[in-house]
């Protein structure tokens, strides 16, 4: 007896249903990729400041606030002729010992025994809220200052383009990012599935082989 396989054919309406399905992945990847390269960009386009406190006293604490504002102050100048987060990351390596001093000094003048150690690397950072604007997970360059054991909470700031920097005459998060790239800032909650996903393929890659 000859047995005789029925070949599926996909009546019309089910053809209609994959070809918009297939649509519908197509703008969901190219949105997808539009997405990750503004992702990409804002985090190659900011320069942080991070500041951990030596413990989680109420003393020690404010001890790292008044080592923000007196870096804020007297330290804002180098980074006036800025125009990118590799420029700023490049003028705080110059004025290390500077920075360093500052910190140092208010914290003798507070007459602690600890010191302050400063250096600018990549720093991983969570989502962050700062003013109006959310800044997403990933790594930044960062000017990184730890206070003695460097145990407590910490203090960042956007140092470029200068959001934390009132005195200097640099961009403005208007004139730094693209519109669709402040529309991702300003409103993280409309982009909250893709930044998961974002983040999920970046831990992806960082896993060892």
């Amino acid at each position: 007896m000859e047995n005789k396989r029925k070949i599926w054919k996909p009546t019309a309406a089910a053809a209609e249903l994959a070809a918009l399905v297939g649509m519908a992945v197509s703008v969901f990847c190219a949105g997808f990729c539009g997405f990750a390269e503004d992702y990409d960009h804002i985090t190659q386009t900011v320069f942080r400041l991070h500041i951990l406190a030596n413990s989680d006293s109420e003393y020690d604490q404010s001890l790292k606030l008044a080592v923000r504002d007196a870096v804020l102050k007297e330290n804002s100048a180098i980074f006036e002729d800025c125009k990118s987060a590799e420029e700023a990351a490049a003028a705080a390596e110059k004025s290390m010992d500077d920075i360093k001093r500052t910190a140092e000094r208010v914290l003798a003048e507070n007459g602690v025994g600890y010191g302050a150690e400063c250096s600018v690397e990549k720093i991983a950072f969570d989502s962050r809220v700062y003013g109006d604007i959310t800044m997403p997970a990933g790594e930044y360059l960062s000017l990184r200052i730890t206070l003695g054991e460097a145990s407590g909470k910490n203090w960042w700031c956007v140092m470029f383009p200068p959001l934390c920097l009132p005195a200097v005459s640099g961009e403005t998060a208007e004139e730094a990012f693209s519109p669709e790239e402040l529309e991702l800032l300003e409103n993280p909650e409309s982009y909250e599935c893709r930044f998961y996903l974002l983040e999920l393929l970046n831990r992806l890659k960082e896993r060892p082989e």
